[in-house]
């Protein structure tokens, strides 16, 4: 296996799991969006939120670093 091939497998996997992050982000929002529950709740809710989002943003951010542009 080539270190590009190696590279681009590692780049979807990070991409896949930043999808699947993102996917749980929302199934969060919208279950919390539902319950009748105290601020520190929400919160709570909020805060993890942000660390998914942020979680999810910086597995990719490297890779536009690294993946020069393609000629199409």
């Amino acid at each position: 296996m080539t270190d590009e091939l190696s590279a681009a497998m590692v780049a979807a996997r990070k991409r896949g799991l930043q999808q699947d992050l993102r996917n749980l982000a929302a199934r969060i929002r919208a279950d919390a969006a539902d319950m009748p529950a105290s601020p520190d709740f929400h919160a709570g809710v909020d805060w993890t939120l942000l660390w998914i989002e942020n979680t999810a943003t910086s597995l990719t951010a490297d890779l536009a670093a690294e993946d020069p542009p393609h000629d199409r």
